[in-house]
């Protein structure tokens, strides 16, 4: 019944367009993993990544598409939230190095390591499991938006006035993480991934399915 309602609310190009995405991610990894290099065909890997970058930021405009053209609230802050969400599951990754980073620590990243700390901070806790990172992608952006909406608009923040402070919470975010001690790599973020589910993120069927 509600899939019903939500078809007949498409109108006829919603749907097509639609039908044509679907069609494209399911076609971009067939048409680079099945067919030969030497055919025509064949899509680069390189062409794989690109095209789950743009998805990506297509989901980001998408979200600001729908708060600001469907509900007139402009939010400056969708960048803050996205980060978290990446930013979770890039420690999830970071923890899956172990010892085959620089310097072979089996708990702590590289940057750790290197910047002199001792023991891996409690909020990194639960990071070595993909189950708990994929909860915390939703779970962290999600709590903080909720607590963010709550005291903005009970406080009947609106207008110029919420793009402001939704602009200085990104900014507030930003300066945090770039800060060494605060545990996220400072300026050079999270890097040198290696695995995911036990796939190697640099293999052509990993960055397929990543796409």
């Amino acid at each position: 019944m509600t899939s019903h309602i939500l078809i007949r609310s498409l109108d006829r190009s919603a749907m097509i367009f639609l039908i044509v995405v679907a069609a494209i991610a399911v076609a971009v990894p067939i048409l680079n993993l099945a067919v030969p290099q030497s055919s025509a065909l064949h899509m680069p890997t390189y062409l794989v990544a690109l095209f789950g970058k743009y998805t990506c930021y297509a989901l980001l405009a998408l979200s600001i598409d729908l708060i600001w053209g469907y509900c007139g609230i402009l939010s400056l802050g969708h960048g803050a939230f996205f980060a978290l969400g990446g930013y979770a599951m890039g420690m999830y990754l970071m923890r899956q190095i172990g010892t085959r980073g620089v310097y072979a620590n089996p708990i702590l990243p590289d940057f750790m390591v290197f910047l002199n700390w001792k023991e891996l901070p409690v909020y990194w806790y639960g990071f070595n499991s993909f189950a708990y990172a994929a909860l915390m992608v939703v779970l962290v952006p999600g709590t903080l938006a909720f607590v963010f909406g709550w005291l903005a608009f009970r406080s009947r923040v609106t207008g110029v006035y919420l793009s402001i402070i939704t602009q200085a919470l990104t900014f507030a975010l930003m300066l945090g993480f770039f800060r060494n001690n605060f545990g996220f790599g400072g300026n050079n973020g999270l890097t040198d991934f290696k695995d995911i589910l036990g796939f190697n993120v640099q293999a052509a069927p990993t960055r397929c399915a990543r796409a």
